[in-house]
């Protein structure tokens, strides 16, 4: 393992023969500063079709755009007003490609949104005339440069004199702002929330631009999270400095959740405080206190906003897959069954992985260029290397392989999309591109814990199981409570054990592992080998069954063509521990 010196701040190194590819959440403290991007501002002033008010027709479709209403032959079509905004600025600008930062200024007014949520936005417009993302024949995606309406359109014009009756979010900030003289608006359809501007609690008004900065960076690193969208700094710096009720703040701004904090600095140590709280019914969700020495004051900064990220990230995630659950059939769309899929990831067993399948080609059929699905199916063909699926493990690759790639090639700065991949290759023992993808997964979501996770798999498998560890140790650092982390993380844990020969220690992870999932295929195997390694026959010979018992077709040829350890050593060593075992061909 090589480690760094202070001054370097990474954590460990991925060696790639003449390569190296440096990883470590320190290394990424630029993509979290929100000076490096452009700030996106909160438009104000009326809805963005209120200019001109016009009716638009296009085959038996017609916007009345005085109603707010879409009709097909004459019958009112049922679509939410945000989905409606965005219809109606592609049919106005329909001799043009609109691109994603236009849609997200006009129709989001300043709310920072991921891919995932303009990407079921455009599904739900299809969706409502009756298009989809593989025919396109009214509105086509082009990859890269936005959307555009195709269809053949008759408009009229009306009096301008209706008034506009969207709300516009606030813009102005500062201490003392004004409160947003604004009605509420309607929670949107999709998860959303709101930073508050953290409190700066100590004695020393100078410790003002500590507090805004990591509230800047909380609200730039969960606007890289596809699971919802996120407020702008314009809006939520409005309530800077005032006493306000959460929920009033999330009617004025349309958001489920916010999240608020504190800052209190006393000699050379600093304490933040956050909680993250459900406007709709007032639960606390997550709370939690950060203690620090000041030393690096932007390293504090960067590790405390990767360490909120992390944790609030899978609390609205498990959230707002109850939340869907509960929606009816006739309004689920592609985004919906995504977040429906999600639990069932989180058991560990064949029917449950082939349902979360199951959801997620519904989503893709809905809509065919959403990235963040394909990526998700690729995940879950990772997890079922380790199940009872008495398939050839090498499929699973395969199929990984596949779904990662086509995620990438939709939207390449999509975290999930190269942790499949990555994970893939590493399969195949290539890696060199496991670390590549693996560490862009995390340079593009710094809080990504399974990212950091997939890396230390890679690592463990790769020759370098030290820092494997090490990185599995920053995962969990910076997201305790993932579920996700919470499946994946013996797996990293007992691969990179066996490595380093610490059989003991591998047999304890794969007997706890076991207990939870009695059907992990995977925790069986690796179980056997370690306790063959260790001559304990019976107990490996007891071990083999269970593992046969969920892979029938298990033997060393099988073994020897899909062993994950690019070490020869190791592989011969996962051999031996077979042989020991009884294991014949």
């Amino acid at each position: 393992m090589a480690i760094t010196d202070a001054k370097t701040s990474l954590r460990y190194v991925c060696r790639t023969g003449v390569n190296r590819v440096a990883a470590g959440p320190d290394m990424f403290r630029a993509l979290a500063n929100p000076s490096s991007a452009p700030a996106r501002h909160a438009v104000v002033g009326q809805a963005p079709w209120m200019g001109d008010i016009l009716d638009f027709r296009f085959g038996t479709f017609e916007i009345d755009a005085a109603r707010q209403e879409l009709r097909r032959a004459g019958e009112a079509v049922h679509i939410e007003p945000q989905v409606f905004d965005l219809l109606v600025h592609l049919v106005q600008n329909r001799d043009r490609i609109v691109s994603k930062d236009e849609l997200i200024e006009t129709i989001w007014r300043g709310r920072i949104i991921s891919e995932a949520a303009l990407s079921s936005c455009i599904s739900a417009a299809r969706r409502a005339l009756d298009d989809d993302g593989n025919d396109q024949a009214l509105v086509r995606t082009l990859h890269k440069r936005g959307f555009r309406f195709v269809g053949d359109v008759a408009e009229n014009s009306l009096p301008a004199t209706i008034p506009a009756t969207r709300c516009a979010l606030p813009q102005a900030a500062g201490r003392g702002a004004a409160k947003p003289a604004v009605g509420p608006l309607t929670p949107p359809d999709r998860s959303s929330i709101v930073v508050l501007p953290f409190e700066n609690m100590s004695c020393e008004p100078d410790q003002e631009y500590f507090a805004d900065g990591l509230t800047e960076d909380i609200i730039t690193g969960l606007s890289r999270q596809p699971w919802f969208s996120v407020i702008a700094r314009n809006s939520s710096f409005t309530y800077k400095g005032q006493a306000v009720d959460v929920r009033d703040v999330a009617a004025q701004l349309g958001v489920r959740y916010v999240l608020e904090g504190s800052v209190r600095k006393a000699g050379n140590r600093v304490r933040v405080t956050g909680q993250l709280i459900d406007a709709a019914n007032g639960n606390h969700l997550w709370a939690e206190k950060y203690d620090r020495e000041v030393a690096d004051i932007f390293a504090l900064q960067d590790d405390i906003t990767n360490r909120v990220i992390g944790s609030v990230s899978p609390q609205i995630l498990v959230a707002e897959a109850a939340r869907v659950e509960r929606k009816p059939p006739q309004s689920i769309d592609a985004w919906d069954l995504v977040m429906q899929s999600v639990p069932h990831m989180w058991r560990m067993s064949t029917q449950e992985h082939a349902r979360a399948q199951e959801l997620l080609r519904k989503a893709i059929e809905l809509d065919g260029n959403y990235a963040h699905a394909h990526a998700l199916l690729g995940w879950t063909y990772v997890s079922m290397f380790n199940l009872d699926t008495r398939r050839p493990i090498g499929e699973f690759t395969d199929e990984a392989i596949a779904a990662g790639a086509r995620a990438v090639a939709l939207d390449d700065e999509e975290p999930w999309a190269h942790l499949v991949l990555g994970l893939g290759h590493a399969r195949r023992r290539c890696p060199e591109l496991a670390f590549k993808h693996l560490s862009k997964s995390v340079e593009l979501s710094p809080s990504f814990a399974l990212g950091y996770a997939g890396l230390g798999y890679a690592l463990a498998c790769g020759g370098q199981p030290e820092s494997g560890l090490q990185a599995l140790e920053d995962a969990h650092r910076l997201s305790p409570r993932d579920p996700f982390l919470a499946i994946y993380a013996p797996t990293v844990r007992y691969m990179a054990l066996f490595a380093l020969e610490r059989y003991e220690e591998a047999i304890a992870v794969c007997r706890a592992t076991t207990a939870l999932h009695p059907n992990h295929a995977g925790a069986w195997r690796l179980m056997t080998v370690s306790l063959g390694m260790l001559g304990k026959l019976d107990e490996a010979r007891e071990a083999l069954a269970h593992a046969q018992m969920l892979q029938p077709e298990l033997s060393r040829a099988l073994v020897e063509s899909n062993m994950v350890y690019a070490n020869p050593a190791e592989r011969s060593r996962f051999i031996e521990g077979l042989r020991n075992a009884g294991l014949r061909n």
